[in-house]
Formats: C-alpha cells, structure tokens, sequence
C-alpha cells in the first residue's frame, strides 16, 4: 500500500477519500483538509460485509459489484486499497449502461455473520455498507421521507433491526409487503422520529444517497 495520498472524487457529492501515511481520510470539502476525519480498519471491513449483499461471485471467484454510475464504485475501490486489496472498473459492453468492480479481496465473506460483531464501530460500518446496497430512500423532493432495508432473508433483516435497536434508532416491523407478488421479500423502515438519528449515526457513504440526507435532513 502506498504512502502516498490517494483519492476518488465522482463529482457528485461524495466525499473526497485518500490514503495518506497508511490512514484512510475523508473531507466533504476537498479544499478543507484539516476537516479530515480518519476512519478505521473496524469500520471498513464490515462496512464491505454489508456492502457485499449487492455483489456477486464470478467462475473466476471474483467479487463483482455491478452499479449503473461508477461513483460509488470508485469509493469502493479507494476502500479496498486502503485494506491493502487490488480492484478494477470497467463498463459492462458497449451498449449497457453498467459499471463493474471487481476484486480478489479474500475476507469478503457472504456467509458472514453480524451477531458477531463486538465494538459499536463494527456495528455501524455493517449496518451502513447494508443500507448502501440494500437500503432505499426517496430520490424525489416531493415524496415524502422515509428510511427502508430490504432483504429477501428475513433472518439477516432481523439482527440488522437488533443492532439497530442497540443503537437506540427504532423501526418498524420486518413484513412482507405483497406475499401474492414475492412470499420471499420483505422489508422494515426507520421510524419517523428516528430517522435524524439515523443519518447521524449510520448516514451513508454511497455518493447519492448521502446527498440526498444531507439535502433532505439538512446536515
């Protein structure tokens, strides 16, 4: 890993991250270094478990995370170097408009569990990378504001909602909502009044989304 500062800026609110002297930063503000906070090992880590519900492995054991923009993409890939793993991006053929990355990344782990996580830290990080791939929020202005994760397994969803609630950030029931549509899909959404909280303590570090809490709850 180099020490030397490196950085993905997509241009589109993300913030700005670099490795500098092995120490993974990030500044909203490029221009406003010294608001740099430095990020943990802990954090990373389960953030990608999380993260890796919107992955797939390849033949060739890769892990291939597929994204219509490749912003989120390219924060994904500063992340991994941070962790001391190569990865690549590419465009998916000449007509889709797709973006991969993939990675040889050996602690990736699908079958991972969050019940064993043990510093609150590691907890948020897993929780965030999750909401990342499989959470959803309204993109328009006039919806009205809501916070959802959504999972075909019921059982990940529901120790996700227990760290959750250990976070003092409260939800809603995990349902299905139309069993005649998909019996294997369901879903929970923050509560209303938890929902500052919840863009406060877990946010989230996929360019759009973070844009749209910032925009949306004023932070």
């Amino acid at each position: 890993m180099s020490k030397n500062a490196s950085g993905a800026d997509n241009q589109q609110g993300s913030p700005l991250l670099a490795i500098t002297n092995r120490r993974l930063v990030v500044s909203d503000d490029p221009s406003e270094t010294t608001r740099r906070a430095p990020f943990s090992r802990g954090e990373v880590v389960p953030y990608f478990q999380g993260a890796l519900h919107d992955a797939t492995l390849n033949k060739r054991k890769r892990y291939r995370f597929a994204q219509k923009s490749r912003a989120w993409l390219e924060y994904l890939s500063v992340l991994l170097q941070y962790l001391g793993y190569n990865s690549w991006i590419y465009k998916e053929g000449q007509e889709r408009n797709v973006y991969v990355l993939e990675t040889l990344a050996q602690f990736l782990d699908f079958h991972y569990d969050p019940s064993a996580l043990q510093s609150t830290r590691e907890q948020i990080g897993y929780v965030r990378g999750f909401f990342d791939a499989e959470g959803g929020i309204p993109h328009q202005n006039h919806q009205r504001f809501y916070v959802q994760f959504v999972q075909k397994d019921w059982m990940k969803l529901a120790k996700i909602r227990k760290i959750l609630s250990a976070l003092e950030i409260q939800s809603g029931t995990i349902h299905n909502p139309s069993k005649n549509v998909d019996p294997d899909y369901w879903r929970f959404y923050i509560s209303t009044r938890s929902h500052r909280k919840f863009v406060e303590t877990i946010g989230s570090w996929y360019p759009t989304k973070k844009a749209i809490f910032r925009e949306r709850m004023v932070i």
